[in-house]
């Protein structure tokens, strides 16, 4: 593979650091958010912002990593008016993502449980399937992605099967989690919360759907569609934005709702 070939501009070097830096920073942000906002809710629900707590510090160290990463792989070459991949230096990789999403994501699923009010056997049983399948989602997606387009040991069909085996257990975790949401809806009956904890399935539809879009996001490279450049931006800027989503907004709408539940039922601080 020539990797002569894999060069980005200054504009688009500079938007994937600053897309990596606004991921970080707003995970650092959250992180004091759900610090500061924790005791707003009653201790049946805190569980739910202490493992906000958890995925915004492990976003926050892995995204900074990944940053890192793209930083280290590229050097300017004055003479091109570009950033090539720095000879001898490691590849940038979207592996720090995947090591974060297999802590995060059955943080996420499990979080929502507590809000929910899903107890006894029906809450074991979720939080076994939420478990088992986002982690081995995760797991599939994170092998799929060493033979992605554009890296050395590139393999279209390797990358398409264990993207396929990975939207298995993908699908499997979208029915889960509206089976959740509309259990929660009819124990939240009468509640203001009802509104914004149902609002979060759309969210979690949308957020979550740009994950395999961007996981696909090299095959246009593939196909001639986009060079390399338009790729890598269009698939950090997309998972950037799904991690903002599935993380930072998902718990912020969780925190809202178990807030408002403490209130009606005369929880105060």
């Amino acid at each position: 593979m020539d990797l002569s070939l894999f060069t980005v501009s200054i504009e688009a070097f500079e938007v994937v650091g600053h897309t990596l830096t606004l991921g970080y920073a707003v995970m650092a942000a959250s992180l004091l958010y759900f610090i500061l906002t924790k005791n707003s809710n009653m201790p049946k629900y805190r569980m739910s912002s202490v493992l906000s707590v958890v995925v915004m510090v492990s976003a926050l160290l892995l995204l900074y990593t990944q940053k890192q990463s793209w930083t280290a792989a590229y050097a300017f070459d004055a003479t091109a008016g570009k950033y090539v991949i720095r000879e001898g230096a490691e590849l940038f990789t979207n592996g720090f993502r995947y090591l974060n999403w297999m802590i995060d994501v059955p943080m996420l699923l499990i979080q929502i449980l507590f809000v929910a009010g899903i107890a006894g056997v029906a809450f074991r049983k979720y939080l076994f399937q939420f478990s088992v399948s986002g982690v081995l989602m995760i797991i599939t997606g994170y092998i799929g992605q060493f033979y992605e387009p554009g890296r050395v040991a590139e393999n279209m069909t390797a990358w398409l099967v264990w993207g396929f085996i990975s939207t298995v257990f993908f699908v499997w975790v979208l029915v889960l989690i509206t089976r959740v949401i509309r259990e929660g809806k009819k124990n939240m009956a009468g509640s203001k919360a009802k509104g914004i904890f149902g609002a979060i399935l759309p969210l979690f539809y949308v957020s979550w759907f740009l994950y395999p879009g961007a996981y696909l996001m090299p095959a246009l490279m593939s196909l001639g569609v986009v060079d390399y450049e338009f790729a890598i931006v269009a698939q950090q800027l997309t998972y950037t934005a799904a991690d903002i989503g599935s993380k930072v907004i998902y718990g912020a709408m969780l925190n809202i709702s178990s807030t408002i539940l403490s209130n009606e039922q005369g929880f105060s601080e």
